[in-house]
């Protein structure tokens, strides 16, 4: 199994990258906008569309709130395996880093994953930043 780990750092405190990241239903406005497009809540799950015309189902499995750390898996027929962790932790006096861990099979997939999970990230950073406000 293919192992994706990401760390990313922002310019924002954690409460507020917390905030967004626990917002399930809202990553299409909160946390990437511009990477996702668009989201709906369906039950426990949310259905994303990308911005390259990817959608996805997204089943929410955990959201610790003491932890900052929320986990999901992709229901998808073209992926055997796909979950997700995204943990907020502090950097510095108002920094925070975004620690997101992705397992995926088939290991063929991974270079994609990595790819959209860099795309995500400058997203997310964009959309986070303190400068960016």
């Amino acid at each position: 199994m293919a192992s994706i780990h990401k760390d990313i750092p922002l310019d924002a405190h954690p409460d507020d990258v917390w905030s967004a990241v626990r917002d399930f239903g809202a990553v299409h406005t909160r946390l990437a906008p511009g990477f996702v497009l668009d989201a709906r809540l369906d039950g426990d799950a949310r259905i994303v569309t990308f911005a390259n015309g990817t959608v996805a189902r997204e089943l929410l499995v955990d959201c610790d709130e003491a932890r900052r750390r929320l986990v999901y898996a992709v229901i998808s027929e073209r992926l055997k395996q796909h979950s997700a962790s995204v943990q907020v932790v502090a950097d510095g006096e108002a920094g925070s880093r975004l620690i997101w861990t992705v397992d995926v099979l088939p290991n063929e997939i991974a270079p994609y994953i990595n790819a959209q999970m860099d795309q995500a990230a400058l997203a997310m950073q964009k959309a986070l930043n303190r400068d960016a406000a």
